[in-house]
C-alpha cells in the first residue's frame, strides 16, 4: 500500500530540485566549493543574468517603448550602424557590473577601448567581454537576437590602459556563454565543466536549469551559412557548398544571429560557417567576443572549432577587435569543411611547385 506521507515527500523534493535549481546555485555545485573564486564565478554569473533579465524585458517590449527600435545615426568601431538597442544593451552590462567590486574592465564590440571601472580595479580581478546585442538587425523584425559573453582573469596592472593581457588565446577564457531572447529567453553557460541551459521563468524573475551537460552530435543535417555571399568565397567553400547541395541529407538553415544558429546547433549537431570573403578576408566575427566563446562552450560540448586551418581557441589576437573565419560545430561536419580547405591548398602548392 501506497504511503502518502512517503509520496508527498518525493513529490516536495522532485519539485524542490526541478523548480529550483538557480544558476548560482548550479555554478557552486559544479565547482563543489564555497571558496572565494566559486562565489565570484557565481556572482558574476548572476550580474550576467541580470544584464540578460534586463535586456529581456527591453526587447519584449520593444515595440511599444519610444527609441527601442531602430539607428542611432552613428558608426561603432567596426564600422557597423549602431541600433539602439545596441546602446542599450551594451549600457545594461555596464550598469549591472559597477557596483559588483568583481570586475575591473569591460570590453565590448561596440567600444573601441575597454571601458574600466576604477572603483573595482583595486580589487576586481576579471574582465568581461561580451557582445551586448548579437544579430541586432533582427530587431526591428522581431526575430532571434542573443548576447554573447566571455569571463577572464585579468593578469597584470594594466597600468597603460592597453589591456595587452586579452591578447591571448581562448584556453584563457575561465568561462563562457550565451543568452538567447526567443520565444523563451534561455542562457547556456560553462565554467569548464560541460554546457549547461537555463530558461528564464518569468513568474520567478530566475534562470532555472532546463538541460544539463549538453552534447552535440557527432554530425548533423543542418548548415548554416549565408549563400547570398557565395561569389566572395574561396573556391574551397564554394566547392563544400556544392557537395552539400548534391547530397541528401542536409538542411540550410540561417537565421541572421550567431547565436540562434549556434543554438540549434549545439542540440541538433551541424555547422556554421562563416568564412572570409574577398572584401573581408578576416571574416566577419570578432575573435574576443564571439567565436572564442562559442569555441569554449562548442569543444566542451563534444564539438570543434576553426577558422578552416586552424582551431579557433589556439588563436592569439593582435588587438582587441581581431576578426576571424569560423567553422564551428559537430566534429564530423567542421572536419567535413576543413577536408574542403586542405584540398584546395594541396593543390595551390602542386600548383606553385609545378608551374
Amino acid at each position: 500500500m501506497a504511503d502518502p506521507a512517503h509520496d508527498l515527500e518525493f513529490t516536495h523534493k522532485y519539485a524542490l530540485d526541478r523548480d529550483c535549481t538557480t544558476l548560482s546555485r548550479h555554478v557552486l555545485q559544479q565547482l563543489h566549493s564555497f571558496s572565494t573564486d566559486a562565489q565570484d564565478l557565481s556572482a558574476l554569473m548572476n550580474r550576467i543574468a541580470l544584464a540578460a533579465k534586463l535586456v529581456a524585458r527591453r526587447l519584449n517590449r520593444s515595440g511599444l517603448v519610444e527609441d527601442a527600435l531602430g539607428f542611432t545615426g552613428r558608426t561603432n568601431v567596426q564600422g557597423e550602424e549602431v541600433k539602439r538597442m545596441d546602446v542599450y544593451a551594451n549600457q545594461v552590462f555596464i550598469s549591472a557590473f559597477e557596483q559588483s567590486g568583481l570586475v575591473c574592465r569591460l570590453a565590448s564590440e561596440e567600444m573601441e577601448n575597454p571601458y574600466y571601472i576604477p572603483e573595482n580595479c583595486p580589487i576586481g580581478r576579471y574582465t568581461l567581454l561580451y557582445d551586448p546585442i548579437d544579430g541586432s538587425s533582427n530587431v526591428d523584425i522581431n526575430l532571434n537576437v542573443g548576447s554573447i559573453f566571455a569571463i577572464r582573469r585579468q593578469e597584470g596592472e594594466d597600468l597603460d590602459g592597453t589591456a595587452a593581457d586579452l591578447l591571448q588565446n581562448g584556453h584563457q577564457q575561465i568561462a563562457a556563454g550565451y543568452v538567447l531572447y526567443g520565444p523563451t529567453t534561455m542562457l547556456v553557460y560553462s565554467i569548464g565543466q560541460g554546457v549547461h541551459a537555463f530558461t528564464l521563468d518569468p513568474s520567478l524573475g530566475e534562470f532555472i536549469l532546463s538541460s544539463e551537460n549538453i552534447q552535440v552530435p557527432a554530425h548533423g543535417p543542418v548548415y548554416s551559412v549565408n549563400e547570398g555571399n557565395f561569389w566572395q568565397w574561396d573556391d574551397s567553400i564554394r566547392d563544400y557548398i556544392r557537395y552539400v547541395h548534391r547530397h541528401e541529407g542536409y538542411t540550410a538553415r540561417y537565421s541572421g544571429a550567431l547565436v540562434g544558429d549556434f543554438h540549434r546547433i549545439l542540440f541538433q549537431g551541424g555547422v556554421f560557417v562563416y568564412p572570409g570573403t574577398v572584401k573581408n578576408p578576416e571574416g566577419k566575427l570578432r575573435l574576443l567576443y564571439e567565436s572564442a566563446p562559442l569555441a569554449f562552450l562548442m569543444e566542451q560540448a563534444g564539438g570543434r572549432a576553426s577558422t578552416g586551418t586552424q582551431d579557433i581557441m589556439d588563436v592569439i589576437p593582435d588587438r582587441i577587435h581581431t576578426r576571424t573565419p569560423l567553422v564551428i560545430g559537430s566534429q564530423d561536419d567542421v572536419a567535413l569543411v576543413e577536408s574542403f580547405i586542405q584540398e584546395r591548398t594541396r593543390e595551390q602548392d602542386v600548383m606553385l611547385k609545378h608551374p
